[in-house]
């Protein structure tokens, strides 16, 4: 299934190297302030270019096709595309007879009896996080506007290839391009100044539904909320959190039960290195590493899971 959600549903669309990629949003609230240039900055976050980044080169410009008028949503299905104009699909003419190792060619051959596009991933691409954070954009409007302005939520990456020491990222992402491979890399998430109550325990916690957002983002290989794995290691009073709660005491992340407490969502997020490498012989034009640009798409799977759960609540 390509949704998600039950009341603020997101539907993505596209393939890599197919004419556009996209999404259809329902549920959205009419009246909310919308145009253009609202996509712009967490589009340029994403957006190639750095160091350690593909060299495939897209416009990235959103087309509003419906659900605005005026300058404001009208409660109709929200659909916005982009178009793909940067491709090099010959690149890719041999992956469905030989498959290339960490990615979905394989899988996705026999899912769909050989009908899926292999050109540059196809439905698998990362390109398809595009309309995530198109959908993000929107989401975290929402977001900011249902809880008067007091929401924020910030992702931002907080080790390369395995440092933690941002001086060092530039040399690890130098020398592993020089000889032709990739690193990983782990990025943080904090949304702030949530209502406590959201979520459901169960299979319908925060925790739940944040990670089953997140790993619809292409490379993910774990989330940790709050003190995360490390939590095992602790006695239970050091992992607790005292009432009344605190920021700067968050060992569960913001969630007890599977619903929000009030305190800060904070959670973190691993992602593989990227599968086509030079080095293991696979061509084309691809980051050395991706989670370089994966902050904003976090941002954006978030906002979508709570936009849902604020209009559930």
């Amino acid at each position: 299934m390509m949704t998600f959600g039950r009341i603020f549903k997101v539907s993505v669309f596209g393939e890599s190297h197919g004419s556009a990629v996209g999404v259809v949003m329902d549920g959205v609230p009419a009246g909310l302030p919308l145009s253009d240039s609202d996509f712009a900055a967490d589009i340029d976050s994403r957006r190639s270019g750095a160091p350690g980044t593909t060299p495939r080169r897209e416009a990235d410009v959103p087309e509003i096709l419906s659900g605005v008028y005026e300058g404001h949503t009208t409660g109709a299905p929200l659909a916005i595309v982009f178009r793909n104009g940067d491709t090099r699909s010959e690149d890719y003419a041999s992956f469905r007879e030989d498959p290339r190792p960490g990615h979905a060619d394989y899988v996705a051959d026999i899912k769909f009896d050989g009908y899926n596009d292999p050109r540059g991933g196809g439905h698998f691409s990362g390109r398809l996080t595009l309309p995530l954070v198109a959908a993000g954009v929107v989401t975290k409007k929402y977001l900011s506007e249902a809880l008067e302005g007091e929401f924020s939520i910030k992702a931002s990456l907080r080790e390369v290839g395995g440092s933690a020491d941002k001086a060092s990222w530039d040399g690890i992402l130098a020398a592993a391009a020089a000889e032709g491979d990739s690193v990983g890399g782990v990025v943080e998430c904090r949304a702030e100044w949530l209502p406590a109550g959201l979520g459901e325990p169960f299979w319908d916690s925060v925790e739940s539904l944040v990670s089953h957002a997140v790993f619809a983002i292409p490379g993910v290989r774990g989330i940790e909320f709050g003190d995360g794995f490390a939590a095992a290691a602790m006695k239970g009073s050091e992992h607790n959190d005292p009432f009344p709660l605190t920021a700067e005491k968050n060992g569960a992340g913001g969630v007890n039960g599977g619903i929000t407490n009030g305190n800060p969502l904070v959670f973190r997020v691993a992602f593989k290195p990227t599968s086509s490498i030079r080095k293991g012989g696979v061509g084309g034009r691809h980051d050395v590493c991706f989670a370089l640009r994966t902050p904003v798409v976090v941002e954006a799977v978030t906002a979508i899971v709570l936009a849902d759960l604020l209009r559930i609540m």
